[in-house]
């Protein structure tokens, strides 16, 4: 199946869950109430709410700066831009977010970017995303029982589901990077165990592949002992990003007239949500981040008109109107990274 079939048919699978995901919401609701509660909703405070989705993204590019910089790779921070929204639009279009770092290296490698180092770049931003979530998830079930005991037996079972998930690939991304030697034999040996076993063949070069992995986690681990600073740098960067996203939530609640609850209160609750669904096999949690949001948030917004027009405007503002952003950056970046790259072809072959 080529890419352009594949990434169509991800998208369409995108819509229809949309699609359904609204219509199970709103089959039984009164839309007239929701759509008077938008209608009155001051532009500005949608606008603050793009602006932190968009600073956002822009974080991850900083990143991704920041880390080029420290391999002695120069990429203007445009580019990083760039290679940041087309990896947030792959992410959410494929299910578990699989899509967006191929994408990326993609991208990247046609501007001059090897692989190699666009894969340890990606893979340390990976990492540090996961360990600022776990981060705030620990903190939540640790620190913030309180809250958390206010939770519907559902919302507590898809927090720690989602937060024992995160800790485990945490924990496992962790073995790879500070164990290498160790993680690349014992995988190796594993691998054989269930070749000889029959339950896993050598296609496609499996072994390789394997092998050609491992050995970026090596690179990975040696860029990490190197470089302590920059990656603690980037933590605090990348922890600064995720509390920009999850402020989305507190701005809608203002732009109703609310402030009884605090901002902490608020961004803790978005919080949990987003370790809730972080690993499952959904494009961005669809679905189930609605769900969790009205159960939520459904007691601290009251009625069930502002409830539905609070959760259709945090997600609508901090998912669905960036994955338009995100498409329309993305289509840019392919034709101007595309007709550049086959400019550049075409004046080697002139001269």
């Amino acid at each position: 199946m080529s890419k352009l079939k594949k990434n169509v048919l991800n998208i369409a699978f995108l819509l229809l869950l949309l699609a359904l995901t609204l219509w199970l919401i709103f089959r039984d609701q009164d839309l007239t109430p929701i759509l008077e509660t938008l209608q009155n909703v001051p532009a500005g405070y949608i606008a603050i709410g793009l602006v932190l989705v968009v600073l956002y993204v822009c974080g991850e590019s900083v990143i991704i700066k920041y880390l080029l910089h420290a391999v002695k790779k120069k990429a203007p921070l445009i580019n990083c831009i760039r290679y940041s929204f087309v990896g947030f639009f792959f992410s959410c279009i494929t299910p578990s977010a699989t899509g967006g770092q191929p994408a990326q290296i993609y991208y990247m490698k046609k501007q001059k970017i090897d692989i190699p180092t666009a894969t340890i770049i990606l893979m340390l931003v990976t990492i540090e995303y996961k360990f600022v979530l776990v981060f705030i998830g620990l903190g939540l079930a640790i620190f913030g029982q309180g809250l958390v005991q206010t939770l519907t037996f559902e919302a507590q079972f898809y927090l720690y589901l989602g937060l024992g998930l995160n800790v485990f690939c945490v924990t496992f991304m962790s073995f790879l990077v500070f164990l290498p030697d160790t993680a690349k034999y014992l995988i190796t040996k594993g691998f054989l165990l269930l070749q000889k076993l029959h339950i896993m063949k050598n296609k496609n070069n499996r072994m390789q592949r394997l092998e050609a992995s491992m050995e970026h986690y090596k690179r990975a681990s040696a860029f990490l002992k190197e470089n302590k600073l920059v990656i603690l740098n980037t933590t605090i960067i990348t922890f600064v990003q995720r509390i920009l996203l999850f402020l989305v939530t507190y701005v809608v609640y203002r732009s109703f007239g609310l402030h009884s609850i605090s901002a902490v209160t608020i961004t803790l609750l978005q919080a949990a949500i987003s370790v809730s669904v972080d690993m499952l096999p959904l494009p961005g949690g669809m679905g189930i981040s609605e769900r969790l949001f009205l159960q939520i948030f459904g007691p601290i917004f009251g009625s069930t008109a502002l409830s539905l027009s609070g959760m259709l405007m945090s997600r609508g503002i901090s998912y669905y109107m960036l994955i338009i952003i995100s498409a329309v950056i993305t289509c840019i970046t392919h034709v101007t990274v595309t007709n550049a790259t086959a400019g550049s072809v075409k004046r080697k072959k002139d001269s």
